[in-house]
This record gives C-alpha cells, structure tokens and sequence, in this order.
C-alpha cells in the first residue's frame, strides 16, 4: 500500500512562492503569505426520511434541550457496498456539489471488510436523503504515499473546499489478523481517487477528526490511539493524543499538509478484543475555540481550550467536562445547534446531551435496538432538524428526528 513519494505544490501567493508538503514550513507564514482571513466557515446540508418509528422517550429533559424535540429514528439506507464491506464508522454531510459529490448527501466510511476482521474496510460510500446510495470510493489498489500498514478505514472523516475528502486510516495487518499499525490521513478528490497521503508528523492511529476551515486554510483535529498501545499488549496506557494539523486549501489545488502539533496528551489506550482499540475518540469544536474530546476508557467528555491557536498540549487527557452518569464508554460526538455537546455511548445504545458547562441535560435511546456497540459516528441533520448516525449492529444510516 505504500507506493510513490508525497506530492508537493507551489502555491503563488502575491508575489510569494511558499512551497508546501513535508517541510518544515510554518503555516502562519503561508497564512500571511496568502493574506487569508481567519473567518471560519459553517455548512449545512438537508436530509430526509419517512417510515419514523417510535423510540424511547427522553429523560432528564430541559427547555432548550436539542435532543429533547426529538422522538423517533429512521432507517435512511444500508452502509454495505457491493464489496461487503460492514461496520460504518465515520459520517459526514456533503456540504457543495462537485464532482461525484452531491450537496445534500452524506458520506459513510467502513471500517471492516466482508470479512468482518477490524481494520480492513477500504469503502466509502455515499447516500442521499432519499436513501440511494452509491459507491463513492473504494482504496484497494496503491496509495500515492505513505500509509503504514495500509488501508483499514476510521471515523475520522470530513471534507474540504473543493471537494477534497480526507479519511483516517488505522489498518490491522494480514488481513485483521495482525498489528495494528500507524496508518495515515488519505486525501481523496472529488470523483473518490486518492490524491495524497499524510503520515509520520505525530499521526499515529487516527481514530476521528473534526475541521474547521477558514479562507485558504483548515485545521484538522485527530485523535490518535496507537501512541505504545500495542507495546502495552492490552494494557492500558495513557499515550492517546490529539493533533492538530494546519492544511494549505487554495482552489485549484491539492490541499497540503504544513504543520503538525500535538495539543492534547495523556488520554487513555487500550487494545480491545472486541472494539479493536479504545481510546480517545468524538472531537467537536466549539465557536470559543474549545475542543470536546470522547475519552471512551474514563467514560469522560474532555475539553482542550484555545484549540485552534494553543501551541504547548493540553496533559493529563485535558480539562473533565462530565465523567461517569448516563455515559457509559462515550465513543462518536457532535455540536447541537444550540452548543450542547451530543456524545453517544459504546455501552449501550443511548445519546447523552452535556451543556458547555458540563451538565447532563438529557438522556435518549438513539438506537431502537438499545444495543452497546453498535453506535459510532453521527452529525447534525440538516437545519438542526435531527441526527443523522450509523448503526453497526445492521450496519445503516439512520435518523433521529
């Protein structure tokens, strides 16, 4: 999987040539050089569905409860290509029509083959509101640049301007049976073929990631789980880190990797028989510049502050939110409109909605099944009307209205 050297742009920026990829070139100068505004920018999508059926109703309610309005969950599309590949992970709306991506749909990132071994799913599909879905990518062939280990899809998923995915890569050798190993950030054009890799510069496992884009940059959250989990052979370890990666986004070229900087460590690892590894995993991004972080194994939600700008990490698995209550192994997270942090449970099938201050505001069963595991990746619906998650355990997309 691992084939030709990292590709490299030169970017003319009034009358500055900043050559971009694995140097050590830093990114506020490329900002400058650009002469970018820092105004970050919001998308939305629409989605639909029909046929609700009715779900558990909501606990611990409180006015202004995003999750609270909600009352019954959808089946939008099955996640399984034609190649068979199960266990969808990561989710993301598309948020602008260009090339085979069509605003409105949603793309779902597989993290098992037909197989059902961890770590090998090479697929990504996409679905549209109506539940048509379509093969959008499919990594089997060589990767232009490094991947340690190879393909083995994550939840960490989002798009760029432009129509540039990136997804993260956390392969399992010998076809699952093997090592887990380092893997990359993969970034595919808009018709799903693979661009550029971005590996080494402290990605290590990305497990998930959020973005925040502004005019002619971005900036990637990862979390990382690999950080000597496998040399602790099952034992927990407290290498698990967040990274933040500063992208050069100019139209009408390839997005390219600047900089990389560790700003959240100390969260706890652990290899997992069953989930493969567990570890740091939702992040979301608040408008503040705060960073909420799911840390599965201390059934947390962190907070790292300033995470846009900070420039030393956050140690210790950052600033407690909320531990322990109705979160039970919180895993996938995203932002409610209204600011509060939806995080969803490995432990059961339940949704948990924690206000910035940290209160437990309310508590939903989001799959019908009530079944630990089987939830993972989810994102607001379009115009806040609902949730839109996978569904491992019939391996759908589903919604939450």
């Amino acid at each position: 999987m691992e084939n030709s050297p990292r590709r490299h742009v030169n970017i003319a920026t009034k009358g500055h040539e900043v050559r971009c990829g694995s140097g050590g070139v830093s990114w506020l100068r490329v900002v400058a050089a650009l002469g970018i505004s820092a105004i970050a920018t919001i998308t939305s999508v629409s989605v639909a569905a029909a046929g609700p059926a009715p779900i558990a109703g909501a606990q611990g309610m409180k006015s202004g409860s995003f999750l609270a309005r909600l009352k019954a969950v959808s089946n939008v599309a099955s996640t399984v290509p034609s190649n068979g590949d199960i266990n969808p992970y990561g989710i993301v709306n598309v948020p602008q029509t260009v090339g085979a991506l069509v605003q409105g749909d949603t793309l779902i990132s597989n993290f098992n083959a037909a197989s059902n071994l961890q770590g090998t799913g090479t697929t990504i599909v996409q679905i549209s509101p109506e539940g048509q879905q379509s093969l959008f990518a499919q990594l089997g062939g060589p990767l232009p640049g490094k991947c340690p280990g190879g393909v083995g899809l994550t939840t960490a998923l989002t798009i760029l301007r432009g129509g540039f995915v990136v997804v993260g890569s956390l392969p399992v050798t010998d076809a699952g049976s093997g090592t887990p190993k380092a893997g990359c950030l993969i970034v595919l054009n808009s018709v799903g073929a693979p661009v550029e890799t971005w590996s080494g510069a402290k990605i290590n496992g990305p497990w998930d990631m959020t973005a925040v884009q502004f005019q002619g940059f971005a900036e990637l959250f990862v979390t990382n789980v690999l950080n000597g989990t496998v040399k602790a052979g099952g034992g927990e370890t407290n290498g698990g880190t967040v990274v933040r990666i500063n992208v050069v986004d100019v139209p009408g070229h390839i997005p390219q990797m600047i900089s990389s900087s560790v700003i959240g460590s100390g969260f706890a690892e652990q290899l997992n028989s069953s989930a493969l590894v567990l570890g740091p995993t939702g992040v979301s991004l608040s408008s503040d510049g705060t960073l909420y972080v799911a840390d599965t194994i201390k059934n947390r939600v962190a907070s790292i502050p300033n995470a846009w700008r900070r420039t030393t990490p956050v140690t210790h698995g950052g600033t407690t939110l909320t531990s322990g209550g109705a979160l039970n192994s919180p895993l996938g997270m995203t932002l409610a409109p209204n600011g509060d942090i939806i995080s969803v449970n490995g432990g059961d099938g339940n949704a948990i909605e924690t206000s910035p201050l940290g209160q437990q505001v309310t508590t939903v069963q989001l799959d019908p099944a009530g079944a630990g595991g089987d939830l993972f990746g989810l994102t607001i619906a379009p115009d806040g009307r609902g949730v839109l998650f996978v569904d491992d355990g019939d391996n759908t997309l589903k919604l939450f209205h």
